[in-house]
């Protein structure tokens, strides 16, 4: 490579702007690709925008709600029916109670031996107590199990009510401190002795410290469970939901695909569900293209209409000298210019609004266009060097990108010297930025807004309409595009444009 080839390779390296070297930088970093996004939209989205998620967290909460549920129940009767099996020892302790029980001479209530050897050693843990009832709730103590000592089983101001009423039966509750300090389950039975006028109060009690263990050691197996239980359930959930919406995805992606030009209509099977959906899309794609053709046969008739005519007037008034045929020439090419600079804006706007699926390569169409132009000037020597990703394409029909990138090269090759730079690259997803730049006069700042606006000539005496860079900002404006024109590292002007790109 000589010297001025290399200069002129670097100053092309270097002609992007700072807006599209961020843009290829944040591309290269930690920024995802498009693909990943998607997937991740579609996953892990806003509940209220993802139904995937909805539908995962829905399931997940009616799951994990019920487990809990489960959990606590199952807890629950477990404990019950522990505290059960209690109940029935102490009851058969309390029939024991009873039948052991004499009355003295003195009216006075004798309990004698009892089978249980527990209740016989001192704070072993399992007790009983006969009292009688006194006033306002109060029991007076007749007799205790050698194991409470001068210990009393711990009791309400209400059971002697709640005795009277269920008299004979027995209710049983929880004691959390008992003789040692321990937690007691103890039951408690009014009953009438023979020989003996006053009722008396049968309280026997068990140290139910093994059961709260047991029961917490089965809360926490049974949580331990249902957690992995719901784990389980929940990731089912998951690919049942991912399994089942899948179809939607492939549609969606194929849509995509259309959109962005990679294919023309959906062509993939899906369930009978989806089917009539996809079969609809294509149907409205197909009506899109024939509202675009007819749209586009509309203005050629138009365009064939109206040209006609005034080409007929401009001929007629050409062979006539004088002052009203001047006048008819010079109105009637005015009336071309705008017939020309209106018809291409309707096609524009058709063709941006309606145009699915076009996708068209930069790099071909600056090839074309730099070779033709170097062609046209080339008594001038203009040398025009383009630098454009192979991959990168526009998302748009091809002959609009070759009416604004030949406006704007044809432009740059009329002013400059000998030299016109052009780089294009992407800037962000689903955009593209390109730099036009030649090493002319350039354009003084207070004359570039005037510079787009349409018939807009800065210099009579170079030929052209001064339509040019009015229909590239037209065009790109079509496009939801950009154009921003500024002052050239190489002399002249700039020109930045900002168009849609088509992915992948």
């Amino acid at each position: 490579m000589t010297e001025a080839e290399a200069s002129t390779q670097g100053e092309i390296d270097s002609g992007l702007d700072s807006r599209l070297d961020s843009g290829l930088d944040s591309r290269a970093g930690s920024a995802p690709s498009s693909a990943a996004r998607r997937e991740w939209g579609r996953w892990f989205g806003r509940p209220g925008r993802s139904l995937t998620r909805r539908l995962i967290w829905l399931a997940a909460a009616w799951i994990l709600i019920g487990l809990a549920v489960a959990a606590v129940v199952l807890t629950a009767v477990f404990q019950e029916s522990a505290l059960r099996r209690l109940g029935n020892t102490l009851g058969d302790t309390i029939d024991e109670a009873v039948v052991a029980s004499v009355i003295t001479p003195e009216g006075e209530v004798f309990v004698g031996e009892i089978q249980d050897a527990r209740t016989q050693r001192l704070l072993s843990g399992k007790y009983w107590m006969v009292a009688e009832p006194g006033p306002r709730g109060a029991l007076h103590v007749l007799a205790r199990s050698a194991s409470l000592g001068n210990a009393d089983l711990e009791y309400g101001y209400d059971l002697a009510d709640r005795l009277r009423a269920a008299f004979g039966q027995t209710i049983s509750y929880n004691a959390e401190d008992g003789p040692k300090g321990e937690p007691l389950r103890i039951a408690a039975s009014m009953k009438q002795l023979p020989d003996r006028r006053q009722p008396v109060v049968f309280f026997a009690g068990i140290d139910r410290s093994d059961v709260d263990a047991d029961t917490r050691q089965f809360a926490t197996v049974t949580w331990i469970a249902m957690l992995l239980l719901g784990a389980g359930l929940v990731a089912a959930v998951f690919i049942q939901v991912r399994v089942g919406l899948r179809p939607l995805f492939d549609l969606g992606d194929e849509i995509a695909n259309v959109r962005q030009g990679r294919s023309h209509r959906i062509e993939g099977g899906y369930p009978l569900e989806i089917q009539p959906l996809a079969e609809q899309v294509n149907r409205l794609l197909a009506h899109n293209q024939e509202t675009v053709e007819r749209q586009r046969t509309h203005v050629g008739n138009l365009a064939h209409a109206l040209k006609t005519p005034l080409a007929v007037m401009l001929a007629e008034a050409g062979t006539t000298p004088g002052v009203l045929p001047d006048m008819v020439r010079k109105q009637t090419r005015v009336m071309q210019d705008q017939v020309d600079h209106h018809l291409r804006r309707a096609r524009a706007a058709a063709r941006a609004a309606h145009g699915l699926g076009e996708r068209t390569d930069v790099s071909e169409v600056l090839d074309e266009l730099a070779v033709m132009l170097e062609r046209v000037f080339e008594e001038k020597g203009v040398e025009i060097d383009w630098r454009a990703p192979d991959d990168l394409a526009f998302l748009g029909e091809r002959q609009d990108l070759q009416e604004i990138f030949g406006n704007l090269l044809e432009n740059a090759a009329k002013w400059c010297r000998r030299r016109v730079r052009v780089s294009a690259g992407p800037s962000m997803p689903g955009q593209l930025i390109a730099v036009v730049e030649d090493d002319g006069p350039g354009l003084p700042a207070d004359q570039r807004d005037t510079a787009l606006k349409r018939g807009t000539r800065m210099d009579e005496d170079t030929p052209g309409t001064g339509l040019g860079l009015s229909i590239v900002d037209e065009l790109t404006r079509a496009y939801g595009g950009r154009v921003t024109l500024s002052d050239s590292s190489l002399g002249g002007l700039k020109v930045v444009l900002e168009l849609p790109a088509a992915e992948g």
